[in-house]
């Protein structure tokens, strides 16, 4: 999508801006009443009950449009935190000091996220690893809701679990909880858009499902839930439980990250803004650490209710705090009707989110691409599925930085080992022509990369063989190097010395050079041996070659 910016960069200008004041009121409600049920389903889904999914849409959605640095983000429990709550939730037997604890830890580390500046790091995860965990996290969403579609609890937690618990499941099925989600599926999914405007299809879904129920008694429902403020809730743990609490909260506050920023980059495509990637990390990271305090679920930017939004006339950081206070409206007064909702209708809501979540828009399109792209994807949605999130994307960064390491060699490489290196003029042709092959020059065409640096004396060896006398390196499209390929400009010349070749250095910038004086041990960047540019290295080394007879030929 195109990123011309025609609004002014969030974080400039008035701190509440005014001027869309009426649309940015209407996006708030409407995103408010499309988070009802999605916080529901969440936060029975996570463990921690409906009404813990609902204070985590309140005070991450407050918090972070107060602070953050996307105007228009509406933030909120997502599917991707969920599965990862979930798992610490049944980690810690459901101990509330020990499951906040981290999710408090994970908004602060949030919030350091955003002070040391790491959101622009954020943004380099590559997209078959986006990709992958994140059709990966809609599996898992699908997979933990098959179980509750019949009626049934998932055994323990975990993927496999809820896959093993569906067989029992479909056999043994509550007949009144099945016509209850397959009403609810029907609903989710073919909502027609024109209802839509006004009744979001989620929310449809839970009131007809809950009425259903109310007249057909017999589906497991969610029961009482608590009304009023949130309790305040300490935050602890000990050493036995500190790896866990640390890794979940890591974990958290990472995926929260991408997440959000992600979400962030699609509200710019859609209002032509710029967001603040730091501040809006330290926006999520306060809106966390204080939902984990009171009990609240951890959030992060969430799509589609930003894209709800902004298509309701959402532009301004007041459309997110609206949300927020929509819901809690609803929490303070609503709160026991709340206890007859069907647990298959949160489970058939889920399911359409999870559906949503699965990248199928790359999908459809993965076997056009590179097919190294799509085997990382398809890697990635397997780790996220059985192992974990964070084993999946640490090991999707590794093998795609690896991957582009080894592109971006053989290229270098490729350079190289060209007869006439690449962008050659025609005086730098003659100059090498009339040398009778006694001259041989190197274009190393952009950065020397650690991948290429350790085969690069290798094939400057292959090359000159014996009749070549000077080695000219070009350096002019190299705009740093690190301890690698100062090594590899090592061998180079070490091999040329033995040889009896001369080697000349050219178009080296400041920094290339500073780091060649101080790391090399054999001093390449010596005066006698280093010019300019390319025509200079090659004229004193033809007039070198002059002063000099033409080496007899071997018999």
């Amino acid at each position: 999508m195109s990123q011309t910016q025609t609004a002014a960069p969030s974080g400039r200008g008035p701190y509440f801006d005014m001027s869309n004041l009426k649309g940015d009121l209407f996006g708030g409600l409407t995103a408010g009443i499309v988070a009802l049920p999605l916080a529901l389903a969440f936060g029975e889904a996570s463990g921690a009950g409906p009404i813990a999914g609902l204070w985590g849409a309140i005070f991450v959605g407050f918090f972070a449009a107060l602070f953050g640095g996307t105007g228009s983000q509406v933030s909120g429990p997502t599917g991707p935190m969920v599965v990862v709550f979930a798992g610490l939730y049944a980690a810690l037997g459901g101990s509330p000091t020990l499951v906040f604890a981290a999710v408090i830890l994970a908004g602060l580390l949030q919030i350091l996220f955003g002070v040391l500046k790491f959101g622009q790091y954020v943004k380099l995860v590559p997209y078959p690893v986006i990709s992958g965990f994140m059709s990966g996290i809609g599996v898992i969403i699908i997979a933990l809701q098959l179980s509750r579609l019949f009626g049934h609890e998932p055994d323990g937690g975990g993927t496999i679990p809820a896959f093993t618990a569906v067989p029992g499941a479909v056999m043994d099925p509550n007949m009144t909880a099945v016509a209850i989600a397959v009403i609810t599926l029907v609903i989710v999914f073919s909502w027609p858009k024109k209802f839509a405007a006004y009744v979001p299809g989620p929310l449809a879904a839970l009131v007809i499902g809950t009425l259903i129920s109310l007249v057909l008694p017999g589906a497991p429902v969610l029961g009482d839930i608590p009304t009023g403020l949130p309790q305040f809730v300490l935050p602890m743990f000990s050493t036995d439980t500190a790896l866990v609490v640390l890794e979940a909260a890591f974990i958290l506050a990472v995926l929260g990250s991408i997440d959000s920023l992600l979400t962030s980059l699609v509200a710019d495509n859609m209002t032509r803004t710029r967001h603040d990637s730091d501040k809006e990390l330290i926006g999520q990271g306060i809106g966390n650490a204080f939902g984990g305090l009171f009990g609240a679920i951890p959030g992060a930017g969430a799509t589609m209710r930003t894209v709800i939004n902004i298509r309701s006339g959402g532009r301004t950081r007041i459309s997110g705090m609206t949300h927020a206070l929509v819901l809690l409206a609803i929490v303070l007064s609503l709160g026991p009707l709340a206890s007859q909702i069907p647990h298959a209708v949160l489970a058939g809501i889920l399911v359409k989110v999870g559906v949503d979540t699965i990248d199928k828009s790359y999908l459809v399109r993965a076997h056009k691409g590179p097919r190294w792209d799509l085997a990382l994807m398809v890697l990635v949605l397997g780790l996220t599925v059985f192992v974990d999130l964070i084993t999946a994307v640490a090991v999707g960064v590794v093998l795609a930085a690896l991957a582009f390491i080894k592109k971006l060699a053989d290229d270098q490489i490729a350079s190289v080992q060209q007869a006439t290196p690449r962008q050659t003029s025609e005086e730098e042709v003659q100059i090498l022509s009339r040398s009778g092959g006694r001259i041989m020059l190197f274009d190393f065409g952009g950065p020397l990369s650690f991948g290429a640096a350790a085969d690069l004396g290798h094939h400057v060896r292959s090359r000159t063989g014996d009749k070549v006398e000077i080695i000219v390196l070009d350096f002019s499209r190299v705009p740093f190097v690190d301890v690698s390929a100062v090594r590899a400009v090592e061998t180079i010349m070490e091999d040329a010395e033995d040889a009896g070749k001369q080697v000349y250095l050219t178009g080296m910038n400041d920094e290339v050079s500073r780091v060649l004086d101080r790391f090399a041990t054999c001093d390449p960047a010596a005066g006698d041996r280093t010019f300019g540019n390319r025509i200079e290295a090659l004229e004193s080394a033809l007039e070198r070659l002059s002063k000099k007879p033409a080496p007899l030929p071997a018999e």
